[in-house]
């Protein structure tokens, strides 16, 4: 029987290198650059804190002292804002402060994969359901697509995945999921495949970096072989517990941006900065321009 506990905690594995970016992530995080004007990382965290998510665990490695850095008050900063009566800024940057005590850091020594990643996480989560949301994942929506998630787990518990759809002629190249009963707010799923074979596909919604995950998946991660890329994939550990619980679907409808790829990057910066009060005006004629 699955557990509908509380969904507290949540993961965002932060160890990976960026190098999709360099030479820009050579001494900076890729979580670190900038949307805008707020990093990759602090979109999910707000995503995760909206949905009601107390601890936020990260799962970092070598050169990523910057994030926890970014989580914490900088006191030489705060006083030179204070002093140039730099008001609005100062009470910006105390409002995106997580709570004392509600963020953790653990260290990923090797780069085993997604799955092992989690694992480094186990002593944190505990013996609880908990979030995972793969930062280099944007989505822009009103709700939060992790909002959504949590409205889901509370009616059915068991396990989440947030899926949104893609053509069908392109569902080959991601994981993809089963469509079985509907249910008030998503969907049972009743399969994962990672990149099936054209004409195989399942469906066209792909599982797109938000899970709300129970904990017995530490269990299977712990002797899970190397999948694909010779790394310790999710999806694996996933597909063993799906045999043992149940696993739902949202539909996430709003917009995603993967700001692991320099396009989803780019499109995020235009995407969030049209959104913006602020900045729309300054930027929409020559964004129009430049795409004319």
């Amino acid at each position: 029987m699955t557990s509908s506990k509380k969904v507290r905690k949540a993961v965002l594995p932060v160890a990976g290198l960026g190098t999709r970016f360099l030479p820009g992530t050579k001494a900076v995080p890729k979580e670190m650059l900038n949307i805008v004007d707020k990093p990759v990382v602090q979109y999910v965290v707000e995503e995760a804190m909206a949905a009601g998510i107390e601890h936020v665990v990260f799962v970092t490695g070598r050169n990523k002292a910057v994030i926890e850095d970014h989580f914490d008050i900088q006191y030489e900063l705060n006083d030179t804002l204070k002093n140039r009566g730099k008001n609005a800024e100062l009470e910006m940057l105390n409002s995106m402060l997580p709570k004392a005590g509600a963020t953790s850091f653990t260290r990923q020594q090797e780069p085993l994969g997604l799955g092992h990643a989690v694992w480094c996480a186990r002593d944190i989560i505990g013996d609880e359901p908990f979030a995972l949301l793969l930062p280099d994942m944007v989505m822009q929506d009103k709700q939060g697509c992790l909002s959504g998630m949590m409205d889901l787990y509370n009616n059915t518990g068991g396990n989440v995945i947030s899926v949104e759809e893609v053509a069908m002629e392109d569902a080959h190249k991601y994981g993809v999921v089963g469509v079985g009963e509907e249910l008030d707010g998503g969907f049972e799923i009743t399969g994962m495949v990672e990149k099936p074979a054209r004409g195989s596909e399942p469906s066209n919604l792909f599982i797109n970096g938000r899970y709300i995950l129970q904990p017995e998946i530490f269990d299977i991660l712990e002797t899970q072989e190397r999948g694909a890329g010779n790394e310790i994939q999710i999806t694996d550990a996933m597909l063993k517990l799906a045999d043992q619980q149940k696993f739902s679907g949202y539909r996430f409808e709003g917009n995603t941006y993967d700001c692991g790829t320099k396009q989803g990057f780019i499109l995020a910066n235009v995407a969030y900065a049209m959104e913006r009060d602020d900045i729309r005006g300054l930027v929409e004629d020559d964004i129009k321009k430049l795409v004319g």
